[in-house]
């Protein structure tokens, strides 16, 4: 069991190394590209997105308290730009319909 944990451990780490070490030995000089760059920009928000959005349908007893959770989130950070605030008032409108929801 030790030894697998090893193992494991060292591929890990090796493709975790190679796939960040590629690009710079790869690529020498400056991507000039308007297209390639635009997309490299965007990677980190659609990960993101992708890693966040599914977690927030399902962390929450009921879907509908996640999905009004999730549309006062929206609003909130297109209209102001506090991740403190978005979050927290997300959370208060979570809990709030899942009180109510109880009640009902």
């Amino acid at each position: 069991m030790t030894n697998n944990f090893w193992i494991y451990l060292l591929v890990m780490a090796g493709v975790t190394y190679i796939v960040r070490m590629l690009p710079f030995v790869l690529v020498k000089e400056k991507i000039r590209n308007k297209f390639i760059i635009s997309f490299l920009y965007y990677i980190p928000y659609a990960v993101l997105s992708v890693m966040t959005i599914p977690a927030i349908f399902t962390s929450t007893s009921e879907t509908v308290s996640a999905i009004a959770g999730f549309a006062v989130a929206v609003v909130l950070s297109y209209f102001s730009g506090s991740l403190l605030k978005v979050a927290a008032l997300s959370c208060a409108c979570v809990y709030i319909v899942e009180f109510v929801m109880k009640i009902v």
